[in-house]
């Protein structure tokens, strides 16, 4: 059977999703959905008859990315439980826009500032292009950034969007363990449930490192719920590096992270890259 004929099995919802990711993506994600299928009857029919965050048609918005562009697995918790933030891409808070503050006594933005780990993920990528003091983040400092953030012709990006760009452009892979919210189920609940599904979205990255001798795809996990994905058998082919999760404000300073992000200079435009 053809992936477009295994894929019109699965209530309308997940079918209208699918038609957004990348082709590269169809086969693998058609399996894990199988296999929730198997091991979670009912669930994704449950996902049809309720109300869940993000909304379907960005359910599976991380597979934009096409398989073979993929670098990096940033694996965050689940969705922004809010229906303006929720974009089914990790960390990337759809309710942020510009990045810095207009207000020349302030730093990022009130909205960058309200979603703690944004703030702190963008504070440690400042410290790893020696643009912050890690010793040193208080407004004040942000206030200097920022004003030279704003200066015409800065090198600096101006919102989110470009960030995200910026990640895509690295390969990052912005994943979520578990890919909805719901706030009448607990979420350990629906990440049990996605678990099979990210086998699937796994073992295709490891069938890639197998077809791309010196390929090596690596999965930057952030905090103890991320942490559990070395618990699905096909991650334990992929390396990996750990942190705490960027809501605690020692993020900033860790080492590991703004030594892996320095090379990469997120926070810096860059130029396009075709990933079709």
């Amino acid at each position: 059977m053809s992936t477009a004929k295994a894929a019109k099995q699965f209530p309308a919802l997940i079918q209208h999703a699918l038609t957004r990711v990348h082709p590269s993506w169809l086969p693998a994600l058609v399996q894990g959905l199988n296999a929730m299928q198997e091991t979670s009857p009912g669930y994704l029919d449950s996902l049809q008859e309720g109300a869940f965050l993000p909304d379907s048609g960005r359910l599976f918005a991380a597979f934009a990315l096409p398989l073979t562009s993929v670098n990096y697995v940033l694996v965050g918790e689940g969705p922004y439980p809010r229906a303006e933030s929720a974009t089914g891409v990790c960390f990337m808070d759809g309710a942020v826009r510009e990045l810095w503050s207009q207000d020349a006594q302030a730093g990022l933005s009130k909205k960058v500032n309200r979603a703690t780990s944004l703030r702190n993920f963008i504070k440690m990528l400042l410290v790893a292009d020696a643009r912050l003091d890690a010793g040193n983040t208080t407004v004040v400092a942000m206030a200097a950034v920022a004003a030279a953030a704003r200066l015409p012709g800065s090198d600096l990006i101006q919102d989110l969007t470009e960030l995200q760009d910026n990640l895509g452009k690295q390969g990052f892979l912005l994943l979520n363990a578990s890919l909805v919210f719901r706030p009448e189920v607990a979420p350990a609940k629906d990440a049990l449930a996605w678990r099979v599904f990210l086998q699937a979205v796994f073992a295709a990255l490891d069938q890639r490192q197998k077809n791309e001798q010196g390929k090596k795809i690596l999965l930057v996990l952030w905090g103890k719920i991320a942490e559990q994905i070395k618990h699905i058998p096909a991650s334990a082919e992929l390396a990996s590096i750990c942190s705490e999760h960027p809501y605690n404000l020692s993020f900033i300073s860790n080492q590991v992270m703004q030594d892996f992000f320095a090379p990469m200079h997120l926070l810096i435009r860059q130029p396009s890259i075709d990933n079709n």
